[in-house]
């Protein structure tokens, strides 16, 4: 594990796995930092694969509310800081989001970024009354029907997928206990409004990544970031959708790699 020190006192944890220019990956919703291991292994073979486990999804942290989406850019940067070298930054759903928040606050800690479909907001969400029945739900020990709500009403799955994932939730623990995390984490997003004109400002070349058969919503808020970024080309994955990091692993995989491969010798 590699460890660092964020700007509260947090220590931020990371599988630490390869060597060589270094990869930093912040995961997805639900997600305790495993949920990359596929494609950081075919990863480590070149690079040096640093994998968080974001604050929102820490057991160990004692918080009530959940952690804005400014707490886990702040620990990004000094995951990076720590590292002592600008890094690749890979960002899938809403670690995009928070990857996006850290290009933001410290552009030169990156050499680049690939964004995994990040929901970022791009126009007014109506997702106040969703989040206020998903946060009344898990606080009332409803964990399985918080996530129905989640992922029916907000993430626009089918209604059948939206109940297999709340019956899931029901039976598994680990994705229970994760339920006021992935809650939180999309308050957060909420809470951060419209940013496009603040990514607008990131310098860096950044690979964004769309799944052929991923919501439809998803690749509309694509198409708008890459609108607003300077530097920015789309990819869209044939046949998969937002969980290519576990169907195709070795397919993202070779993507980051011919992305930071042009980016070392200057071909973006």
């Amino acid at each position: 594990m590699f460890t660092a020190r964020s700007g509260d006192g947090v220590s931020v944890i990371a599988h630490d796995e390869g060597q060589g220019p270094v990869i930093l990956v912040v995961g997805p919703g639900s997600d305790d930092g495993s949920s990359w291991a596929k494609v950081s292994s075919r990863l480590a073979s070149r690079f040096r694969v640093l994998r968080v486990h974001r604050r929102q999804y820490r057991l160990d942290l004692d918080n009530p509310d959940g952690f804005p989406m400014s707490k886990e850019a702040e620990d990004i940067v000094a995951l990076v800081t720590a590292v002592g070298v600008p890094v690749l930054v890979v960002g899938h759903s809403s670690g995009g989001v928070a990857a996006l928040e850290a290009l933001v606050v410290s552009p030169a800690s990156f050499i680049g970024a690939v964004l995994y479909e990040p929901p970022v907001t791009v126009h007014g969400e109506p997702w106040d009354g969703p989040l206020a029945k998903a946060t009344a739900a898990f606080r009332a020990g409803k964990p399985g029907a918080a996530m129905r709500i989640f992922a029916r009403d907000i993430v626009r799955t089918p209604a059948w997928v939206a109940w297999a994932g709340g019956a899931l939730v029901g039976i598994i623990r680990k994705y229970r206990e994760l339920v006021p995390g992935q809650i939180f984490d999309t308050k957060a997003i909420h809470d951060l409004g419209i940013r496009l004109p603040a990514y607008g400002t990131i310098g860096v070349p950044v690979l964004l990544v769309s799944g052929e058969r991923s919501p439809k919503h998803l690749g509309e808020r694509i198409d708008e970031l890459q609108l607003a970024l300077p530097q920015a080309e789309k990819v869209v994955l044939r046949k998969q959708g937002h969980t290519a990091n576990q169907k195709a692993p070795a397919d993202l995989a070779a993507l980051i790699t011919a992305f930071y491969e042009k980016l070392l010798h200057g071909r973006v």
